[in-house]
């Protein structure tokens, strides 16, 4: 999306401050749990699982609270049933958003994020009906001060990602198939590449700009959403210059 990368420096400062209040503890420990449950207890034999747990070490997560997570997804500890569910609509200015998380409780859930929508001037709508206007991708960013596009072209080519772009006025941004996002990113960093960011997101096909009069508003939606504790990833299609959003960062 336009200002792609310059939205997500911003989403992970918004991490750090959640990680300050513990929230990014109970997200992290719900995509654990959920990882081990669809994919068993072993980091090594499920990729899924080993970002989580790389997350939660990042996060500075204990090792207890890692163990205790994983176990209660295989089911050798007791705990909340969770499933996965998404929530899909449109914000103002016709901008499609797509929500995923987890609950232990659907219509719970369904009910407060339909009131998120409507408390901003959105409207949550059926499965289906914004899910076409995204594909799922490896993205990761690597500084332009740390390296040269040829140079991190071959590699990340020869790696199995799918393409790199260098729009952004700071970072490259390499995309990768699902499937191999791991091993990209994983051959990257074993060769001393300094990656930014790295997540496996939803890259909108097609884009929709948005005005400075209609970002607040757009933005507002998109955090609400963010800030529920059942949902864990919001993309949005949104095309907003990356001047407005830093205007709207001050």
């Amino acid at each position: 999306m336009g200002g792609h990368s310059h939205w997500a420096g911003i989403k992970h400062k918004k991490a750090l401050v959640d990680a300050k209040r513990g929230k990014v503890w109970t997200r992290i420990v719900r995509e654990i749990t959920m990882a081990a449950k669809m994919g068993g207890g072993s980091p090594e034999g499920n990729p899924r699982l080993r970002k989580a747990v790389d997350d939660a070490r990042n996060s500075n997560m204990p090792a207890e609270n890692i163990k205790r997570a994983i176990q209660k997804g295989t089911g050798e500890l007791p705990g909340a049933v969770y499933e996965e569910v998404t929530f899909e609509g449109y914000a103002p200015g016709n901008v499609a958003v797509y929500a995923e998380g987890t609950t232990d409780n659907r219509n719970r859930s369904t009910n407060a994020i339909r009131g998120i929508f409507e408390e901003h001037g959105g409207k949550m709508g059926q499965a289906g009906c914004v899910a076409y206007l995204f594909e799922k991708k490896g993205y990761i960013t690597v500084p332009k001060s740390k390296t040269s596009e040829d140079e991190l072209m071959t590699l990340a080519l020869d790696l199995g990602a799918e393409d790199l772009k260098s729009e952004e006025a700071d970072v490259f941004e390499v995309f990768t198939f699902p499937q191999s996002f791991q091993s990209v990113l994983d051959g990257l960093k074993a060769k001393g590449v300094a990656v930014e960011t790295a997540e496996l997101t939803m890259i909108p096909k097609m884009r929709v700009p948005v005005s400075a009069e209609l970002a607040p508003k757009v933005l507002a939606l998109v955090d609400a959403l963010d800030d529920n504790d059942d949902v864990s990833h919001v993309h949005a299609n949104f095309d907003i210059p990356d001047s407005v959003l830093a205007d709207l960062e001050k």
